[in-house]
């Protein structure tokens, strides 16, 4: 029953991740406000959960983890800003798919900065999903003209900056995940807030009124609710069962686009998504291959 218990938070939390960009639509601020709006309701929120669970921060672990923790600050900042930039100029399932090349940059620099190897299956699936991203990119703005390409571009450098996050917490050491996002999300805060100011002057303390239940959404539910559960959820999943249900995220936002918010693609956006999506689920899972009797004679 535990296990369940454990799925269940982790597809909540997928499920709340999916709806962030359906919520961000309804922030009439720019990206950058609204990154440093979420990523400081979040760790705040984070900060009383970390209380209530009654652990605390070792400050002696932060501090010799400092470089790595601020670099991982930058990255989940640029990761948000980019994305948010990306919902602004295509449609959130063009967005999402463009975000979701972030495990190809991962496998692709896997050798180079972890060492791994990289088999033969996944130089095949990097190759499928870069086919896939092509026709995603090539018709898209075939179809509707370079704000989709902005869009999906954008989508990209928040992928990139996914992936470097993804690498650099790999060499986080002797670190709670709770207390390294809180950690992540607090320099992600401090950071953005004199880019703000610089940028965009005081109007993040202008928003409209409608705009608030948004933010407050976004900083608390699908930042620290989400986080909350994602790394609850985590703590006790197989690695393989954290890959495949990572696919409830984009199943859920591109039904958003498609159900609530009206967004079409065309059959070639379609079959290149698939492809992604496809190559990248088999890239992280062990294909089971049967025999003509039923019986499992081998795994990819």
């Amino acid at each position: 029953m535990k296990a369940v218990k454990y799925k269940i938070q982790f597809v909540l939390s997928m499920i709340i991740f999916g709806t962030m960009g359906l919520i961000v639509r309804y922030i009439d601020l720019s990206s950058s406000e609204t990154a440093l709006l979420s990523s400081s309701i979040g760790c705040l929120f984070l900060i009383v959960v970390l209380f209530m669970r009654k652990r605390t921060i070792t400050w002696k672990l932060v501090k010799a983890n400092g470089c790595i923790l601020f670099f991982s600050g930058i990255a989940l900042g640029g990761n948000w800003m980019f994305l948010y930039q990306a919902y602004d100029h295509t449609t959130l399932t063009n967005a999402t798919l463009g975000y979701y090349f972030a495990p190809v940059f991962v496998m692709i620099l896997s050798p180079f900065i972890l060492k791994e190897q990289l088999p033969v299956k996944k130089i095949i699936c990097i190759g499928i999903a870069i086919i896939g991203m092509l026709m995603i990119v090539g018709n898209g703005v075939s179809a509707s003209g370079t704000e989709d390409l902005l869009g999906i571009f954008f989508g990209l450098l928040a992928a990139a900056c996914y992936a470097a996050l993804m690498l650099l917490n790999k060499f986080i050491r002797l670190m709670g995940r709770l207390e390294i996002t809180i950690i992540q999300l607090g320099i992600t805060a401090l950071l953005l807030l004199p880019y703000v100011f610089l940028t965009e002057g005081f109007g993040v303390f202008e928003v409209f009124k409608s705009s608030v239940p948004f933010i407050i959404i976004l900083g608390i539910v699908n930042t620290g609710i989400g986080f909350w559960l994602f790394f609850s959820g985590m703590e006790k999943l197989k690695g393989q069962s954290i890959a495949m249900l990572s696919y409830v995220d984009p199943f859920v936002a591109i039904l958003i686009s498609a159900v609530i918010l009206r967004e079409h693609m065309t059959i070639v956006q379609i079959i290149g998504g698939a492809l992604l999506l496809g190559s990248t689920f088999i890239s992280e899972n062990k294909v089971i291959i049967f025999s003509k009797r039923g019986k499992s004679v081998s795994t990819l």
